[in-house]
């Protein structure tokens, strides 16, 4: 029996578990069990996600000011942040500032949001997704797109006009 545990507890727990031969510790881990945690840390996201795979590309500067770059695949989207996933082994530090491109090909898809069709972007490793074991290298990354408020509300209030360019 545990010296923390109050009579008034012990009792509560073995009437609400209906079984008095489980020692005060199992009460207490199953009454834990059986109660929904919430943790108080977490926020709701920034704004809405869509799942979309558009190919892309993440270019950086390492420790020794090297450019390094990756193509990637976003799993998904919204108009603050994305979650992309490398096409090859990459490991790039948490909260490296990078450079993050949709491929050409993709900035007209109407599922993107507006302020990735502009071109290249400042971005920010803020999470690393889980390490693969083959190549102990992170499966992702969420990155968080650095686009300043007036510039993204004007990316979604008006698209840049299509202009034809002869040779």
């Amino acid at each position: 029996m545990s010296p923390h545990v109050t009579a008034g507890v012990r009792d509560l727990i073995q009437k609400k578990s209906n079984d008095p031969s489980l020692s005060t510790e199992e009460l207490m881990n199953r009454q834990a069990a059986a109660t929904p945690h919430s943790t108080p840390g977490l926020r709701d996201r920034i704004g809405s996600r869509r799942r979309v795979a558009i190919p892309g590309r993440l270019t950086w500067r390492d420790a020794t000011g090297t450019l390094r770059f990756a193509s990637v695949v976003t799993r998904d989207v919204s108009d603050s942040d994305a979650f992309v996933e490398c096409q090859m082994p990459a490991s790039i530090p948490l909260y490296r500032l990078v450079h993050f491109q949709v491929e050409r090909t993709a900035q007209d898809r109407s599922d993107l949001p507006p302020v990735l069709r502009r071109g290249k972007l400042l971005s920010a490793i803020y999470r690393v997704g889980p390490y693969v074991s083959a190549t102990g290298t992170p499966q992702g990354y969420a990155i968080r797109l650095l686009a300043e408020p007036a510039l993204a509300a004007q990316a979604s209030e008006s698209e840049p006009p299509h202009i034809a360019v002869a040779n």
